[in-house]
């Protein structure tokens, strides 16, 4: 029986976006290849293991690619996705860290501990450390690992820096979203601080290079300084196109045609990342990689609505259940897939990759048990069924609960007013509040109207707290069956209480005035040492030290830190 307790936390997330600038074909901004060749061992899955480049971009909606229908220009994301595999029936979480989480640790964030909001530039929490990642497997598998962009994941003490959790190398920013010129980052007013990192240290001297240009720079460098036998995963997870909404002028040209500002600039934004991945394509060719390579790109959630992103047709927006902040865009593109060419309707989910690239690797996947993800590359390459029947897109206790919501709706077996959502087979489930209900078209008008959509929502669900739909039949969840087939509805039901019990306790610490960048010389970082005493588990009180003394004055210490902290805020020092 699922009773859960309320918080009160409400999930609410941003989007951003930005813009890139380059001359992507000229040659001097590439350094020459390293030419040590150096013999491997055999792949299982091919002659050698292959280089793996796996490209995620931030808060790109569903609609926003050529090949969906889109009035942004992606001839880069549409010529890749038509000469591989195009995923149309593939899943993301609706916000950031969870889908980041998902994907490094194949998953679900209910058994990460990662099921509410996302990881706060402040809060003492981290993708749990227990965890072995999918760069760890690779490095295990002989990989070079590098990461460069956005990590998301925690930093909190440096044992949650990426640079210890896998990847040999890391250029990028710690937390959600940044300045894309000037690596600034506000957790509040008068909260801010400098967020670009090259391995563990600040990377001050990089600071004015707009963040999609000095990516794809770096993934440039990498490729030409690493010798091309030897397998190589490299993890870009762009910024674009998260806000702030920030482009170079000459891309924001391309679509001065637009009346709406905001769906300019993100327009401009996805253009400047698409040319990225071309450049970054390009790389792998004049280095020696292509041939022997799998370019994976996906999304990390839906568009936000409000800031230029779309979703349309489907449902919803970026952090909500609807199918549009979790039905992604993503494709494969590779030589080495056997039937290249078409669309793959196979059921995929983001923590199939951990798996699916493990194995492709040669990898040994008998030390990390109980993986909700599955290895989907027979699928993908050769268009076999997909192992996968049902996903889990989370149960979070803690989320708003819904006024109508009760166990009695739920059969006696799960209360209704706990957000939740799962898809078995054809269908789909949700309980509780899913968030913004809304089908909006692509705002590209100045004023454009929109009383015709929230009237929708208005008569759809104020009082509901349980909704089905058959999403093979309805992608667009216009018509909800659980009045209709209420024996669908427990069953489903039934799912969500068996995942439930596999959940553990929720990590959501409170903040710590210590993570301010002011103590921190003025930037984002890891801020707790090993002999802190406080070790968060469950998002609970925290563990009691056993020196009561040390207690006392780590207590007059954060006593300290808090006053100074609202002084600082005031103005007054």
């Amino acid at each position: 029986m699922a009773v859960y307790a309320l918080t009160g936390f409400s999930l609410v997330s941003l989007l951003s976006f930005g813009y890139l600038s380059w001359d992507w074909m000229k040659p001097s901004l590439v350094a020459d290849v390293a030419t040590d060749p150096m013999e491997k061992s055999l792949s299982p899955a091919f002659a050698r293991p292959p280089h793996i480049i796996f490209i995620l971009t931030d808060d790109q909606g569903y609609h926003d690619v050529g090949y969906h229908g889109s009035d942004i220009q992606t001839p880069t994301l549409d010529r890749l996705a038509a000469e591989g595999v195009k995923l149309e029936n593939y899943y993301i979480q609706p916000i950031c860290t969870p889908s980041r989480s998902q994907l490094i640790t194949g998953r679900y964030q209910i058994h990460t501990g990662l099921q509410h909001s996302i990881i706060r530039p402040r809060q003492p929490n981290c993708l749990p450390l227990d965890q072995i990642t999918l760069p760890q497997k690779l490095q295990e598998a002989g990989y070079s690992t590098h990461m460069v962009g956005k990590w998301h994941l925690g930093f909190y003490k440096k044992e949650c820096l990426p640079t210890r959790r896998g990847f040999d190398t890391f250029l990028g920013s710690l937390t959600g979203n940044v300045d894309y010129y000037t690596y600034d980052n506000c957790d509040g007013p008068g909260v801010c601080g400098y967020d670009l990192h090259e391995g563990e240290d600040v990377a001050w001297d990089q600071s004015g290079k707009y963040s999609t240009f000095l990516y794809t720079q770096r993934v440039s460098k990498i490729l030409a300084s690493h010798n091309p036998k030897e397998p190589i995963f490299i993890y870009v997870a762009f910024q674009a196109v998260h806000t702030p909404l920030q482009s170079p002028k000459e891309y924001i040209y391309r679509y001065r045609s637009m009346g709406n500002v905001a769906r300019r600039k993100y327009a401009a934004m996805v253009t400047c990342m698409d040319e990225a991945v071309k450049n970054i394509t390009w790389a792998l060719k004049k280095y020696g990689y292509y041939d022997n390579s799998v370019i994976v790109f996906s999304t990390d959630n839906g568009g936000q609505t409000f800031s230029g992103g779309s979703n349309w047709p489907l449902r919803g927006r970026k952090g909500t259940y609807w199918e549009g902040g979790v039905r992604g865009i993503g494709f494969v593109h590779s030589p080495l897939i056997k039937r290249k060419r078409r669309t793959s309707w196979a059921l995929v989910h983001i923590t199939d990759w951990y798996p699916t690239l493990v194995s492709l690797a040669g990898g040994n996947l008998s030390n990390v048990p109980d993986l909700d993800g599955y290895n989907v590359w027979p699928a993908i390459s050769e268009g076999k069924d997909s192992p996968r029947t049902e996903i889990l897109h989370n149960i979070d206790p803690l989320y708003n609960h819904a006024k109508y919501g009760s166990l009695e709706d739920g059969f006696g077996i799960w209360n209704t007013a706990v957000q939740a959502s799962i898809r078995v087979g054809e269908w789909k489930l949700l309980t509780g509040d899913p968030g913004y209900s809304d089908w909006i078209p692509p705002q590209t008008l100045t004023n454009f109207p929109g009383s015709w959509w929230n009237l929708e929502r208005l008569t759809d669900g104020l009082r509901k707290s349980v909704w089905l739909f058959n999403i093979t039949a309805d992608p667009y969840e216009r018509y909800d069956l659980s009045d209709q087939r209420p024996d669908v509805v427990r069953t489903l039901l039934t799912r969500l209480v068996h995942y439930n019990r596999t959940a553990i306790p929720v990590r959501y610490p409170a903040e710590n005035p210590r993570a301010h960048p002011d103590f921190n010389g003025g930037a984002w970082g890891p801020w707790a040492s090993e002999d802190d005493e406080e070790e968060w588990e469950g998002g609970r009180e925290p563990l009691k030290t056993r020196n009561k003394k040390k207690k006392c004055k780590i207590c007059k210490l954060r006593s300290f830190f808090r006053k100074l902290n609202t002084r600082l805020m005031s103005n007054r020092i």
